[in-house]
């Protein structure tokens, strides 16, 4: 299977090591939640570097980032299992392509840039809009088409959206969200904000050609984009090795600079994104391959077993689990017990169970909310008959 031929972060058992720390005595956990006493450690794996020099594998954390990091990602988790449930149970319909196992590109990446940087992805893009600052809310009502959803229940799985944290979108079509990201950071450039976009792209959209002329201009002009290749290693059912004669996604840009990350690691993913942003200000775009993988199927309706083994599932989860690896740096720095952990899982659990009760409660969207957002406002005028039964839209 295709777990042989991935790279040695895949296969190796190697722990971020902790390597300084100013903590001698365990502190309660409460304290820790707000404690900044700087902890150094090193990431699991050295990057590997395309046209330009590496990152540091040092990283400065503290206890109350890695009790953050610990709970973004549990939650995301969660989010995500629950809505397994609900399209199971028919309350979600359509497409649904879930993130779990990926959580720490999402966190990562939030954890090195602002809100003023843009973010743009493909379907799967629940938990980069929750890190965004969507809430559980949103994402329920959107997931079930309810009109508290991020896009009014209109969008659905694949079309989360929130302008207002610099996310534009989950796109359904393979591919066509980095050209767009290209032009977000032409207007960034444009307007000499100091800000990058980040598109990101899955191993299976990366032979598609409007990537590449995308990354040509970007690079012809300097624009502040990075191109994310987030390889799971499947494109739906399809090996990268089968798909992609030279699946080294960080060295396709061929004249632009690339590294490799691995993406299971959130303080090697963040150190990563704070390198790019510095250098896509100064010198344009550039790639980063986060090496990943995701524990479902490509979409729901994708039992994820009949193109790899269950023990190469289990094998993942078991040596690289981004959740579990801060985990151990958790116990490791004597930051919080096993129990406090677990009882913050069980707080995650309530919350997403919450959200969806909420989110039931919304209503479906209007008929008229069919012609709504169509023309540019002042374009187009929607009108509807006197029983409200026929409805159409009018141009000017």
């Amino acid at each position: 299977m295709a777990l042989s031929r991935l790279s040695s972060s895949a296969s190796g058992s190697n722990l971020l090591k902790p390597l300084t720390s100013a903590l001698s005595l365990r502190r309660s956990f409460s304290a820790a939640a707000d404690d900044s006493t700087p902890i150094t450690i090193e990431t699991s794996l050295p990057f590997t570097s395309h046209v330009c020099d590496v990152p540091s594998r040092t990283v400065e954390t503290s206890p109350k980032e890695l009790m953050k990091f610990f709970r973004d990602m549990a939650l995301m988790r969660r989010m995500e299992i629950a809505a397994d449930s609900l399209y199971k149970s028919k309350l979600i319909r359509g497409f649904c392509h879930l993130y779990d196992g990926q959580e720490a590109v999402a966190i990562g990446m939030e954890a090195a840039i602002t809100k003023k940087d843009c973010i743009i992805t493909a379907y799967r893009d629940h938990c980069t809009f929750l890190g965004r600052g969507g809430t559980l809310l949103q994402v329920f009502s959107e997931l079930m088409g309810r009109q508290g959803g991020c896009s009014k229940g209109k969008g659905g799985s694949m079309h989360f959206y929130k302008k207002d944290s610099g996310f534009y979108g989950g796109h359904g079509i393979v591919g066509a969200q980095v050209p767009l990201g290209c032009g977000l950071a032409f207007a960034q450039k444009y307007s000499k904000d100091e800000t990058v976009t980040f598109a990101l792209y899955g191993d299976g959209a990366a032979n598609q050609g409007q990537l590449f002329e995308a990354l040509n201009i970007s690079a012809l002009w300097d624009l502040p984009a990075i191109l994310v290749c987030e390889n799971n290693h499947y494109g739906m059912g399809t090996a990268e090795w089968r798909a992609a004669k030279s699946p080294a996604y960080y060295k396709r840009g061929d004249y632009v600079p690339g590294l490799k990350v691995d993406g299971m690691d959130v303080f090697a993913v963040k150190q990563a994104c704070k390198f790019a942003k510095e250098h896509a200000l100064k010198n344009g775009p550039i790639i980063l391959e986060m090496d990943t993988y995701r524990y479902h199927g490509h979409s729901m309706s994708d039992p994820g077993s009949t193109y790899r083994t269950r023990d190469e599932i289990s094998g993942v989860r078991q040596e690289r689990d981004p959740i579990e690896r801060i985990r151990k740096l958790i116990f490791a720095h004597d930051i919080a017990t096993e129990k406090e952990l677990k009882d913050i899982e069980k707080e995650m659990r309530k919350e997403v169970d919450e959200a969806i009760a909420q989110a039931k409660e919304s209503p479906m969207p209007d008929p008229s909310e069919l012609f709504t957002n169509v023309y540019v406002k002042g374009y187009g005028v929607e009108s509807y008959g006197p029983d409200r039964k026929e409805v159409r839209a009018v141009l000017p």
